[in-house]
């Protein structure tokens, strides 16, 4: 049976819900080029389709803050229905995409969806505060009902490889950095970086810095004697989003580069929570990303 998705967008500078509704329904070219991010029609553009579509799972119906915006949407990744209002899709759909990046605001959104039992994808960053990830937690019906990531955790080339760790060794320093803003792109290092050192430690010290234009710098030394470096450029700094890791043999840099490859991974892996109601975005986990994010937060 066809999972049928509903898709809640949109929050300013973020395209996720054109890019995540293409990846479930396809698209069409001439519509996709006035989304107003040029990168997706780009990389859709390189991939094979129909063949490229996540199988049994659609998105049946969208809402944004504006009809024509969703019209324009609906347009451009072939969604057939067209929300009134996001309660609206409660008994219209079998799972949500809360497409939208403003964590002030998840809350407001994904409550009605938790409190009906329907799994959720929240956009990253699910939350800026712990306090704020309880809140939603305590609408959660069942475990693994929110499902949150960076989709740079799955990203290839972000994952050093046993003969990476080989050459590296232990490591020592892990430097990483985003372009843009702490709230918003930290996580888009934190997690990379926590998939790489694995949960085997904890935090023996952290020190954080403000940082102009919206960006931050924390640092964090390790139980295990690794020193962790996160730094957000802010706004208008030319900067990579790229890991350094650093170890007693050698050292290697990884850059993000797989968006598409990334993108389609992280909605499988929802879709596959949502369908056998398993734990794919644990609560613990989370819990560590989100208090590296609102460590980050001293330009508040």
């Amino acid at each position: 049976m066809t999972l049928r998705l509903g898709v809640i967008g949109m929050s300013e500078g973020n395209g996720h819900p054109y890019s995540w509704s293409a990846i479930f329904n396809g698209y069409d070219p001439v519509a996709m080029r006035d989304c107003g991010f040029p990168v997706i029609p780009e990389y859709l553009a390189r991939q094979r389709w129909p063949e490229a579509r996540i199988a049994d799972a659609k998105v049946t119906q969208v809402w944004t803050q504006s009809l024509d915006l969703s019209r324009c949407l609906a347009a451009a990744a072939l969604i057939p229905g067209i929300s009134k209002s996001p309660h609206d899709m409660i008994g219209e759909v079998d799972a949500v995409l809360l497409a939208r990046d403003d964590a002030e605001n998840h809350f407001e959104f994904a409550a009605p969806f938790l409190e009906a039992g329907l799994p959720i994808y929240i956009d990253k960053p699910v939350a800026l505060s712990l306090h704020d990830l309880q809140r939603l937690y305590e609408r959660e019906r069942y475990p693994g009902q929110i499902f949150t990531c960076s989709a740079m955790r799955y990203d290839p080339d972000l994952k050093p490889t046993v003969a990476d760790w080989a050459a590296i060794g232990e490591p020592r320093l892990v430097h990483a950095i985003t372009p843009k803003s702490w709230d918003k792109y930290a996580v888009h290092i934190i997690e990379p970086v926590l998939e790489m050192l694995g949960a085997d430690w904890s935090v023996e010290r952290i020190d954080a810095l403000p940082a102009p234009d919206g960006g931050g710098f924390l640092q964090v030394l390790t139980s295990r004697g690794t020193t962790l470096r996160f730094a957000a450029a802010g706004a208008y700094a030319a900067a990579p989003l790229a890991i350094r890791v650093v170890g007693i043999r050698g050292w290697k840099e990884y850059a993000f580069s797989n968006v598409f490859v990334a993108f389609k991974a992280a909605l499988q892996d929802f879709v596959d929570g949502a369908r056998t109601r398993g734990v794919r975005s644990p609560r613990s986990y989370n819990e560590r990303v989100v208090a590296l994010i609102e460590a980050g937060r001293c330009h508040e």
